[in-house]
């Protein structure tokens, strides 16, 4: 499936909804459960995820170099709370004109790293489209992908290295794992990033 520039804003936003949706359904008593990212409990997943949220948020407005832009939050902050509007905040970020022209600065891939803006938004939206089914298994309810995205994230799961940085604490992906015969196309690029179908990641 190929992707105009603009359209991975559209599937980046549905993806990043998506995921406001599955958020929404989890309440305080959750945040201590285990999740496929290993070691972290739903609690340390949002807090991950708000914070790159708003680390791309920096990133689109030139200023993903600032590290203070990619802090986790602290334990204090009602991350159940904040998810939704660090999430409305990206796409709003990745929603004004000359985004997908930019630079995005991503520190996380190396302390010069920078990438052209809609290569950047993809990264954005293969990890929102995982860490929504993370949440969605964490809390165990159905997580329903919808084809086209499922074909957009294909080969951008492809494209992750598979190297050292997967195994680095507070990596998003672990290693690859082999999918079983029968797998979806969605289950195959969840193996690809180191999940399982039955959620041990």
């Amino acid at each position: 499936m190929l992707i105009n520039q603009d359209g991975i804003r559209e599937l980046d936003r549905r993806a990043v909804m998506a995921g406001v949706a599955v958020v929404g359904k989890a309440t305080g008593e959750d945040l201590g459960r285990p999740t496929p990212c290993a070691g972290w409990t739903l609690a340390d997943l949002l807090a991950h995820m708000i914070a790159q949220h708003r680390g791309f948020a920096a990133a689109a407005r030139g200023e993903g170099a600032d590290l203070a832009a990619w802090r986790v939050p602290s334990p204090d902050e009602d991350v159940l709370q904040e998810y939704g509007r660090a999430a409305l905040h990206v796409i709003d970020a990745f929603a004004q004109d000359g985004v997908l022209e930019r630079e995005f600065a991503l520190p996380e891939f190396g302390s010069h790293a920078v990438f052209p803006g809609a290569r950047a938004i993809g990264f954005h939206f293969i990890d929102y489209l995982v860490h929504g089914w993370d949440v969605a298994v964490t809390l165990g309810i159905d997580y329903v992908v919808a084809d086209d995205l499922v074909e957009a994230a294909w080969p951008i799961a492809q494209a992750v290295p598979d190297d050292e940085r997967r195994l680095a604490p507070g990596s998003a992906f672990r290693p690859g794992v082999t999918a079983p015969e029968e797998a979806t196309r969605f289950e195959r690029i969840l193996a690809m990033l180191g999940r399982t179908p039955d959620g041990r990641g």
